[in-house]
């Protein structure tokens, strides 16, 4: 092509923007550096740049391709309206991964950009869980309707994204892209992939992968099932080395794959044989966090080859220790006799152990959720806990329940984020409810059990620093910015202009002098932690007994369990739960051999 007809080419704006959300005081949460990336964002690039590569807008348009993230990057609404009209308007903004709390600043994001006649698209979880579990006008998608922004719904691979670019290009966008019935394969699809422009506003310069989509089991808390379906899909190994090769070409080799259960991809050992040889013969430097349920341990060789494939954390769904609780939200995969046996097996490894702990459950009390997290604290080496309050979220079955039968829930999505209480409890109030959240986080994460946790992993082999910095991130994150450790980040960010729209401008000479105080002493709290932590530690390693050291959590799991430990006692689902796995050893060794409950 001449310098002339590259000159004179098309350009088409394709903005990618994942939105984030509000504070309590109506701000959007915005982080110097943020700690977990965004794979919607990653996934969308990297279907968008297959877009432009393959040229389906025609070769005289070129398709330029930007991905601003939120929580790390301020959203200068004005700024891209001013891109948009010097362009003539030519592109889209697409508004990727939208989950509910997302969903009313996603709309105000839109709204001035529609204002000005820009193309704006909407898609993620709240999108795709409300036109697959409710109807076509639930929970405030008219807002789409009203404003002309384009629904879509499912996922973007197979040619899905060329539909939207290609209406776009022609001013055409349909009010509604609805895929959910046609779930695209995986493999060989284009990979996840974010510029190191975006990367490095992650603190690590770490990036996220989906090695696979879908879930068969039917919890009715998650939305997974409902957005992603229960067909397991999955990508090959040679894609996933396709993108640790473009991440390890921009300096990136620190990854958080996605999947919600990592052990149930059936290309799980396939792909972790080749990390194993990226990482042993190419030397690239590949670090893992990974999600997994709690029956992983009983796959042969996974816990093993974990370690040799990078993994250096790896978060759990626990979500309780009541089987009776885990009855109610149809999560029966979750067997608390096997808790103890697989939390030793990733120690064995010195594999930093996660875990997300529901609040809310309808057998709850303050009470019973003090009683459990001892429990938790004294007889499961866990060297972190997430808590998360029961929450409907649409798109899962416990919010079309709800929905249909008219119990009222919070009418502002701002609070689906799994912190606040958006429906009532049979057995507590919601102040109640919301004293105990905030409550489990000082019960975990007290000086005394942080010491504790920095004892087990001198014991076990596991980083300490690494530790550390779980902990200084875990024990602030509520206490000092009000919010969960999943949005948590470096440094606040705040601006007068980014308030939610109907609360008052603040003036900018109260505004700021309070922010700058209110930053000094989150940083000042924080520093303290992480030095107090870090002083800790060195005391323990100078300890020449510290690997001797030993706990009711390290113990190894021993035939008189059921007796002797809290976790399988003292809750009536426990004791039917050890019942059941006496009943079975019975039955499997009729010779009356013991199989240990723990």
């Amino acid at each position: 092509m001449s310098q002339t007809a590259q000159i004179e080419k098309k350009r088409f704006l394709c903005l990618l923007i994942k939105p984030s959300h509000y504070d309590d005081d109506g701000y959007v949460i915005r982080w110097w550096r943020t700690i977990i990336p965004s794979n919607s964002l990653a996934a969308l690039f990297g279907i968008a740049a297959d877009c432009a590569e393959r040229q389906v807008l025609g070769p005289d348009v070129a398709i330029d391709i930007e991905a601003l993230d939120e929580t790390n990057t301020r959203i200068d609404t004005a700024a891209l309206i001013e891109r948009f009209r010097v362009n003539g308007n030519l592109g889209v903004v697409c508004l990727v991964g939208v989950q509910s709390n997302q969903y009313p600043r996603a709309l105000d994001i839109a709204r001035p950009l529609r204002e000005a006649g820009i193309a704006v698209a909407i898609g993620g979880f709240h999108v795709s869980g409300c036109l697959s579990m409710l109807d076509n006008d639930a929970i405030e998608l008219g807002a789409c309707r009203d404003l002309g922004v384009a629904m879509f719904a499912g996922e973007a691979e197979e040619g899905r994204l060329d539909r939207v670019l290609r209406d776009a290009v022609a001013g055409q966008l349909a009010p509604v892209y609805n895929f959910m019935k046609d779930l695209p394969g995986m493999e060989g699809a284009p990979v996840p992939f974010l510029p190191i422009a975006n990367l490095g506003r992650a603190w690590g310069n770490s990036t996220s992968f989906d090695a696979g989509r879908g879930c068969p089991y039917q919890c009715s808390f998650c939305t997974i099932i409902n957005v992603q379906g229960r067909k397991s899909r999955y990508r090959t190994a040679d894609d996933v080395e396709k993108l640790v090769r473009l991440n390890w070409a921009q300096g990136v080799s620190k990854f958080f794959i996605t999947d919600d259960n990592f052990a149930r991809n059936k290309e799980w050992e396939s792909i972790f044989d080749r990390l194993i040889l990226l990482r042993e013969r190419d030397g690239i430097p590949i670090g893992l966090m990974i999600q997994v349920d709690t029956l992983c341990h009983k796959i042969d060789g996974f816990v093993e080859k974990s370690k040799r494939a990078g993994v250096t954390r790896v978060f759990i769904g626990l979500e309780n220790i009541n089987p009776d609780n885990l009855v109610t939200a149809n999560k029966r995969q979750n067997k608390i006799t096997e808790y103890r046996k697989m939390l030793l097996a990733w120690k064995a490894q010195g594999i930093i152990t996660l875990a997300g702990y529901i609040l809310g459950f309808p057998s709850d009390t303050p009470e019973t959720i003090r009683r459990d997290i001892e429990i938790i604290k004294r007889e499961l080496p866990l060297d972190g806990l997430e808590f998360f309050n029961l929450t409907p979220l649409p798109g899962s079955e416990d919010h079309q329940t709800l929905w249909r039968k008219g119990v009222p829930m919070d009418p502002d999505l701002n609070n689906y984020d799994l912190e606040h209480i958006c429906t009532a409890h049979p057995r507590m109030s919601k102040a109640e409810w919301e004293a105990i959240y905030r409550e489990a986080w000082s019960l975990f994460y007290s000086p005394e059990h942080m010491k504790t946790l920095l004892r087990r992993a001198a014991a076990t082999g596991v980083r300490m620093n690494s530790l550390i910095r779980v902990l200084v991130t875990f024990a602030t994150s509520v206490s000092l910015e009000g919010v969960h450790p999943i949005q948590y980040g470096v440094f606040r960010l705040k601006h007068p202009s980014e308030r939610r729209p109907g609360l008052k401008r603040e003036n900018p000479f109260v505004f700021w002098p309070r922010f700058v105080a209110e930053s000094i002493y989150k940083i000042g709290a924080a520093v303290s932690l992480n030095l107090k932590l870090i002083l800790e530690a060195r005391a323990i390693e100078r300890d020449p007994n510290a690997k001797a050291y030993m706990d009711q959590a390290l113990t190894p799991v021993r035939d008189d369990d059921d007796v002797t430990l809290d976790l399988l006692t003292k809750t009536t689902g426990a004791g039917a739960a050890v019942a059941h796995i006496k009943k079975v050893d019975k039955l499997t060794h009729p010779g009356g051999v013991k199989v240990a409950a723990g």
